[in-house]
């Protein structure tokens, strides 16, 4: 039953390399109508099977391939509407999910002993259909500005000659900015244990705590505090300039490799609490700013392909991490072990990426380098041109006085 729900999680992010193709041909707008379109088909389709083997391919499939297709192109859309203020819009729209985190699993339960799954399915329906009507809001700015300069320039005599060059289906051209290479491998060393807790959590805290009701308040907490994360760190991301806002990943991964080594080391209830509570809030750090940084590394015209192959980088860890985690707990009779490691990829994720804005300030000196170097030669070549041609008209004015 376990791989009904990992297939669907790996699956959603093993898509968004090729999403980021369809992103770039077709456009956000059309990507997400369709992919929400195709979410909403797998999880009626899931609704009316009798057996677990179909949901492998209605839900596992068919539903994660579609909500793929519709959650890239929210990312892409924002950098097409916001520049100044990306990092706070970004962390407002993330924000939603964090919200949906506290309030679904209840919703979940109360419909799941009432109506049963496969109503309770039907019934998510209307969230895959209201998704559709989202997705025709994405409206494609970029496209509108140029149909409005093509139709200025119409009469224009060179107008009809200007062709733009065909865009790459996968553009592995974006690997040779170092900067954002080391990001893309960066950021998925560092989530072989970033999941382990969000998803061994629950059953090391039945197994430490049995004496607790409300466990599911740890949950909750992380919930919170990621949507004030997220809100938070993203007004704090606009603040700084280009690249350096990787030091807040930096400072994400630092702090939730941290809190996942000190979950072990509670023996009081309220004090896993605490540490939740801070693990929730770095959480909405690193989710809120990835875009941002994506736009400061390669440009919006970039972007969609990068976000769509760290994604798929990042369905690797994902799918591997917490199940060497729950492998460690069988052996060991207990999740310390487990927990203690996890905490030491983000770790050096965090190191690797320290990395980043050094190579980028390095790089951006080469090409003002070079491009200083360039217009000082057209600046020489201008002036000699000038001297040459006023030397000619002196002679010429001075041949006609003679």
């Amino acid at each position: 039953t376990a791989w009904v729900s990992s297939l669907s999680m790996g699956m959603i992010f093993l898509c968004c390399p090729v999403v980021s193709v369809f992103t770039d041909i077709l456009g956000c707008q059309k990507t997400a109508v369709v992919g929400a379109a195709v979410g909403f088909i797998g999880l009626m389709s899931s609704s009316f099977v009798s057996s677990i083997e179909p949901l492998y391919l209605t839900y596992g499939i068919i539903f994660a391939c579609g909500c793929s297709f519709a959650y890239q192109p929210s990312l892409v859309i924002l950098g097409h509407y916001f520049k100044k203020r990306l990092g706070l819009v970004n962390g407002i729209v993330t924000a939603g999910s964090s919200l949906f985190t506290i309030l679904l699993p209840l919703f979940l339960r109360v419909l799941i002993d009432n109506m049963g799954l496969f109503n309770t399915l039907r019934v998510l329906c209307i969230f895959m259909f209201v998704l559709i009507l989202a997705g025709f809001t994405y409206r494609p700015l970029d496209f509108i500005a140029k149909d409005k300069e093509s139709e200025s320039s119409r009469f224009s005599l060179f107008s009809r000659k200007k062709l733009s060059p065909p865009k790459k289906i996968f553009n592995f051209a974006i690997f040779k900015v170092t900067a954002y290479a080391v990001w893309a491998v960066g950021i998925p060393l560092a989530l072989f244990g970033y999941f382990v807790p969000y998803v061994h959590l629950m059953k090391h805290v039945n197994e430490t705590f049995q004496e607790e009701k409300n466990k599911e308040v740890v949950l909750m907490s992380i919930g919170i505090t990621s949507g004030v994360g997220r809100l938070l760190f993203g007004r704090i991301a606009d603040y700084m300039p280009g690249v350096k806002k990787v030091y807040l990943q930096v400072l994400s991964f630092f702090f939730i490799g941290l809190m996942s080594m000190m979950i072990p080391l509670c023996r009081v209830f309220g004090a896993l609490i605490a540490v939740c509570l801070i693990m929730g809030l770095f959480d909405g750090c690193f989710i809120s700013i990835m875009a941002p940084i994506a736009f400061a590394l390669v440009g919006a015209q970039d972007v969609s392909q990068a976000i769509g192959f760290l994604l798929g980088l990042m369905s690797i860890p994902m799918t591997v991490g917490p199940p060497v985690a729950g492998l460690l707990r069988d052996k060991l009779g207990s999740y310390n072990v487990a927990f203690y490691l996890a905490g030491v990829p983000p770790l050096i994720g965090g190191a690797v990426l320290c990395f980043i804005p050094w190579i980028h300030s390095k790089k951006q000196r080469e090409i003002q380098k070079t491009t200083g170097g360039e217009k000082m030669e057209n600046m020489l070549g201008n002036q000699n041109f000038l001297l040459s041609s006023s030397s000619g008209i002196f002679k010429k004015e001075s041949d006609s006085v003679i």
